[in-house]
């Protein structure tokens, strides 16, 4: 399989590429080429990425030479963690950068493989699925693309049983775009989930007071991003990392100040959520939890937890300081995409505004760019901070508390029942097309129709719980044609129906049932009587002999289940179902057990008993997920809780 196609080495990474949909002819102006766009791309993407806190691995690209058959690209690997926000996060920034580069084409994908097309499953065609999508799914001038199979309406394509390689794909993409661009509709998808991202980004950060130590405080002033990794060193804690905490050499907690701390929300709950008592000899005492400042504490406490371990787990950086970025041969040319772009917004050099967007740049330069030279640790990192940084005033910050911005709700965190129908709802918008078509299919009455206006939107939610669309929806379900894949739902009809040779089926059911042999067979006869019978089909045309027998075997199948419905009345069965008065009245079939004796056989109402059990199933799962409520969901049809008292 194509390398690109490997499923990458842990569930939380994700693996991106940029390709040159055009590449040179020369193997080193390629290489020549994606060297020089990887600059422009960093500058494009800087402004997006600067504040930006990553979980636990930033976006990172660097240039890859050709091997195999993979051709020369740009590309990263980035553990995304818990947050799958960082991901999609990814996602917007290759749709940025494809739309800024129309050269570049984006491939992306996780441990799942085509995660973009988990996103729009519902509106892809049929072929397409995890076997048939290697290599055919691209970010392309900011648009998804998918390589299409040839079709009577167009010969462009690729067959679906054919995996096509890297080159192929892209020479396929550069050639016709249009063709391989998705419809409006999954288009529409993607970009709804990516929409207004940038936005998304700044509400998806929670500020909070800590009481943390000043060391921190300093820390965090100057890198925002190194919050995350000891989060984390606090979260995935153990019994050996809390031996340091037990007497904080690198963050006294006599030194603790009040101030802002700017979260993910991830990361806010991971720490929020988490329970922990600290060790009495550490010097962290909580006021009792009825304090007005008691969140401010136990969250500090717990970040002051995650970066004694992070430093301890690290070894003392080297005396030496560290060479400037500036002599790294790429700084001058990210210098230059910078200020070409507009990131210094024309302040002033050495102004206070522009000494802090140039102490961002070199922060995301070493990340992003250098990172590779460095080697440091993230705790190595924060003891390198702070030897450089010089010693802080402890009543200066102080003083600085009682202008703290003030900190944001952190209400997000409890859904309740309606929050999480409306994100079901949202999440699902297929179930409003079903309710449109069912409402379109039984509104044809004019006064129907005048009565649903004048009600509006509540006439709407209750025609939601209309039996007789429960009943209509599940015999609509019943007699859809699906295919051997499996079931589909009764708006969506399979391409390839399902077909099979009704002589085949009865002469085996005939032999099943013993109505033709004259001894006992076993499985083995029955096999190679099937593949003699095979070839005689396709030897011979079909006889009248043959009809004749598919007809006695038909015959006889009616026999056998008549004898079935003759056992099964001198049971209990048939008083579990509803029945119906017929006006004709009862119809009247002898019994062949007794001669002359006949029983009434009264007709069922169907339709009662379909909604009495889908009813009954509903309320032992006592508003849990089950069989009918998930049926129920597929179909479009929402019925409202139990309100019956128990």
């Amino acid at each position: 399989m194509d390398q690109l196609q490997k499923r990458v080495g842990h569930d939380d990474e994700v693996q991106y590429k940029l390709f040159l949909v055009q590449p040179t002819e020369s193997k080193s102006g390629t290489d020549e080429r994606l060297s020089h766009l990887l600059e422009k791309i960093l500058a494009h993407i800087a402004h997006h990425l600067m504040q930006y806190i990553w979980q636990n691995q930033p976006f990172k690209l660097k240039f890859c030479p050709e091997k195999d058959d993979l051709p020369a690209h740009i590309g990263g690997v980035t553990n995304f963690g818990d947050n799958v926000e960082d991901e999609w996060f990814i996602v917007y920034l290759l749709k940025q950068i494809t739309e800024e580069f129309p050269m570049l084409a984006a491939k992306v994908v996780d441990s799942d493989g085509e995660f973009l097309l988990i996103e729009v499953a519902d509106s892809l065609p049929k072929w397409l699925n995890p076997d048939t999508s290697e290599n055919r799914v691209f970010i392309y001038r900011g648009e998804l693309h998918i390589l299409p199979c040839p079709s009577r309406s167009s010969p462009v394509g690729i067959a679906k049983d054919v995996f096509p390689e890297v080159a192929q794909a892209l020479d396929l993409l550069h050639m016709h775009p249009e063709a391989c661009r998705a419809n409006a509709k999954i288009s529409s998808l993607l970009n709804k989930r990516l929409c207004g991202y940038q936005e998304k980004v700044s509400a998806s950060f929670h500020r909070a007071h800590c009481f943390i130590p000043a060391g921190i405080a300093l820390v965090l002033a100057q890198r925002p991003d190194l919050l995350a990794p000891a989060v984390s060193a606090f979260y995935l804690r153990d019994p050996l990392d809390l031996q340091a905490c037990r007497n904080f050499k690198t963050f006294p907690p006599d030194t603790r100040v009040l101030t802002s701390v700017t979260f993910t929300r991830c990361l806010y709950a991971q720490l929020q959520q988490q329970q922990f008592t600290p060790d009495r000899r550490s010097g962290f005492n909580l006021p009792p939890r009825s304090h007005p400042k008691y969140n401010a504490h136990e969250l500090g406490m717990k970040l002051a937890h995650g970066f004694e371990i992070l430093c301890s787990i690290s070894r003392l950086p080297s005396s030496e300081p560290d060479s400037p970025v500036s002599c790294n041969p790429q700084w001058k040319g990210f210098m230059d995409s910078l200020k070409k772009n507009g990131y210094f917004r024309d302040e002033l050099e050495g102004s206070v505004r522009h000494k802090t967007l140039m102490r961002s740049a070199e922060n995301f330069f070493k990340r992003s760019v250098a990172s590779g030279s460095s080697g440091m640790s993230c705790g190595e990192e924060v003891l390198q901070l702070l030897r450089s940084c010089p010693p802080f005033n402890l009543e200066e910050l102080r003083k600085q508390e009682s202008q703290l911005p003030p900190e944001d709700s952190d209400s997000w965190l409890y859904v309740t029942a309606q929050d999480l129908e409306r994100m079901l709802g949202e999440r699902s918008p297929s179930t409003d097309d079903v309710r449109g078509q069912r409402a379109s299919s039984s509104g044809n009455d004019p006064q129907s129709a005048e009565v649903g206006a004048s009600r509006g939107a509540i006439e709407e939610e209750e025609a939601g719980y209309n039996l007789v669309a429960l009943s209509q929806g599940m015999k609509s379900f019943l007699s859809a044609m699906s295919s051997h894949e499996g079931a589909e739902l009764p708006w969506s009809s399979s391409s390839k129906p399902f077909s099979f040779d009704p002589d085949s089926v009865t002469s085996a059911l005939d032999r099943l049932l013993g109505g033709k042999e004259e001894e006992e067979l076993d499985s083995d006869d029955l096999e190679e009587e099937e593949e003699d019978e095979e070839e005689e089909v396709q030897q011979e045309s079909p006889s009248c002999s043959a009809e004749v027998s598919g007809t006695e075997t038909l015959e006889g199948l009616r026999k056998y289940m008549d004898q079935m419905d003759e056992e099964l009345m001198s049971t209990n069965i048939g008083q579990s179902f509803s029945q119906t008065a017929d006006k004709k009245g009862p119809e009247k079939v002898p019994d062949q057990r007794s001669g002359d004796a006949e029983e009434e056989i009264q007709p069922l109402d169907l339709d009662l008993n379909l909604v009495t059990n889908l009813l009954e199933s509903l309320s032992c799962q006592a508003g849990l997920a089950g069989p009918a409520s998930n049926l129920l969901h597929s179909l479009g049809i929402h019925l409202p809780p139990n309100s019956d008292p128990a």
